[in-house]
């Protein structure tokens, strides 16, 4: 493995004088992804270099069959499963700077409304000045002291995010539950996410769609689709909307809804956990032969979409970034690409289901710690779902500590609304009992 680390396949072009930089959490050392903008012609150009697992990875060797194996990088609050050897993933291929590293270089050019006029992609030898985390990043931007290529992000990620808006596409902002460290042990949290998060994804997600209209074009790819949701449950949430007091017009779409939303407030943060419910379907669709399938489009990107951003922690990057690279050079397409592909969504699904199920067993894990001596407690909290088939059951989100659980009620559930509830059971985690795995409340 070291041989592989020291001894990658070697590209051609050289771009270490382009200052990249990264945007990533603090404790982040397998860095996919590093960035640099600039103004060309009356608009802009992007340049996004992605780790370049695959000059270090032998087709069908025994790193390739092992990641095939784990399919994605687990996540737990004190340790992670990588999908590659660290070796690779956190050293010789991460995008850590002052490293001059092989990865796949996309250059896209942006007109003065950001939208996408020309792009490539190929190798080369790229060269990290900066690692951010993203609350540097964002102090610096709005303190406007950000260098022109970090400044630069702010411009490009609005630009970006009103052609989301205009296409329908729509991104949730849903706080996010995660685990922190503090004092020794741990504790769950909310992860607030910041303009600049937003602005960093549109890069990733242009880079996605960029590649999936170059795979189209040649007829050979793998696209992250999802299906358009059906009408019922777009019914279902207008009467959310209703019960929760937010206005929606019939002539609004729902993505102009989601976006007039703040999600510190708890209607609104109740309303936007119940759109999640429309994005649940999606996976990934291989075609081949120029046979494009339908649909085409993920419903929430609103356009056609792959993954190819995150290569060190995610299988199927390797191989779309693959097609994109020998589709720009006019080359073949290697075998061992093809013959991966029909596999790879059922090994991604597996592997998504494996990820969720660790995240979830982590947070299960680390509330039931937290409260298993509060039994018997009273906390402020808010319902952020209550179950179509029992209004006297849901789901509550408290503030402090940042819990999420199930509760239940002798009377139906006032979605979006404050109540008092108390905790009524914390148990050990019982793999035989899914259930002794959460927490539960009852309303007072």
């Amino acid at each position: 493995m070291s041989a592989a680390a020291d001894h990658p396949r070697p590209p051609e072009t050289d771009v270490t004088d382009l200052p990249f930089f990264t945007v990533d959490p603090p404790e982040s050392t397998d860095l996919d992804q590093a960035m640099h903008l600039a103004r060309h012609d009356s608009g802009y150009r992007v340049h996004y270099a992605i780790a370049d697992i695959a000059a270090f990875v032998t087709p069908g060797g025994a790193v390739d069959t092992e990641a095939h194996r784990r399919v994605q990088t687990l996540y737990f609050p004190d340790t992670t499963v990588p999908l590659h050897p660290p070796v690779l993933s956190e050293n010789a291929a991460s995008l850590l700077p002052g490293r001059t590293v092989p990865a796949l270089l996309w250059r896209i050019d942006l007109d003065a409304e950001g939208r996408t006029v020309a792009a490539d992609v190929r190798r080369a030898l790229v060269r990290s000045r900066a690692r951010l985390d993203y609350e540097t990043a964002q102090g610096l931007i709005d303190t406007s002291t950000a260098e022109k290529p970090l400044a630069l992000l702010r411009t490009v990620g609005l630009l970006r995010q009103a052609l989301e808006r205009e296409r329908g596409g729509i991104s949730l902002q849903v706080p996010e539950q995660e685990i922190v460290e503090e004092d020794g042990g741990y504790r769950p949290a909310y992860r607030a996410l910041r303009p600049v998060d937003g602005w960093n994804a549109q890069i990733s997600l242009l880079t996605g769609m960029t590649a999936a209209e170059i795979m189209t074009a040649t007829g050979t790819g793998i696209l992250r689709t999802l299906p358009l949701a059906p009408d019922g449950a777009v019914t279902r949430l207008r009467h959310a909307a209703k019960a929760l007091r937010i206005n929606w017009p019939h002539h609004v779409a729902y993505a102009d809804v989601v976006r007039s939303l703040n999600p510190r407030d708890p209607r609104h943060a109740a309303f936007l956990q119940e759109c999640t419910g429309l994005l649940r379907g999606a996976g990934y669709t291989v075609f081949t032969g120029g046979r494009i399938p339908t649909p085409s489009v993920h419903a929430a990107v609103a356009a056609e979409y792959t993954h190819c951003t995150a290569p060190l922690r995610r299988l199927v990057d390797r191989y779309a970034s693959e097609l994109c690279v020998v589709a720009c050079a006019g080359a073949g397409i290697p075998e061992w690409v093809l013959a991966a592909l029909d596999d790879l969504p059922e090994e991604m699904a597996g592997g998504a289901r494996r990820a969720n199920a660790v995240e979830r067993a982590c947070v299960d894990l680390v509330e039931t710690a937290v409260l298993q001596d509060r039994v018997g407690e009273l906390f402020d909290a808010c319902v952020i779902d209550v179950h179509e088939r029992d209004p006297a059951a849901g789901t509550v989100h408290l503030e402090d500590p940042a819990v999420v659980g199930a509760v239940e009620s002798d009377r139906p559930l006032p979605l979006g609304e404050r109540v008092r509830v108390r905790l009524t059971r914390a148990g050990p985690v019982e793999p035989a009992d899914p259930q002794q795995a959460k927490v539960l409340f009852t309303t007072v």
